[in-house]
């Protein structure tokens, strides 16, 4: 994973709620789709970058590909985050 993979998975407004939805637990290709207007084409483009992101991760059961939310990836990015800010994010004031 790298962060430009990740930040580019997430700069986009479907793949950002997919991630919201997936934050309510697993769920089928199908029922991601059924909540998006667009083509499956589109929806497989979105998971694949999210899948290659390291944001999702898929399993196969039958004709069916359930994804999950994979938080390691955001955790790291968190992390990185507040590694930004001087005080560790803690919000104190810099006199």
């Amino acid at each position: 994973m790298s962060r430009n993979h990740a930040f580019k998975a997430l700069a986009d407004p479907t793949r950002r709620e997919i991630l919201r939805l997936l934050g309510r637990g697993e769920m089928t290709a199908g029922q991601l789709a059924d909540r998006f207007d667009m083509t499956k084409p589109s929806m497989s483009h979105h998971f694949a970058v999210l899948r290659e992101a390291g944001l999702v991760s898929s399993r196969r059961e039958g004709q069916q590909i359930f994804y999950a939310l994979d938080a390691t990836v955001m955790h790291e990015i968190v992390t990185w985050l507040w590694g930004l800010f001087p005080d560790g994010g803690r919000g104190r004031k810099r006199s």
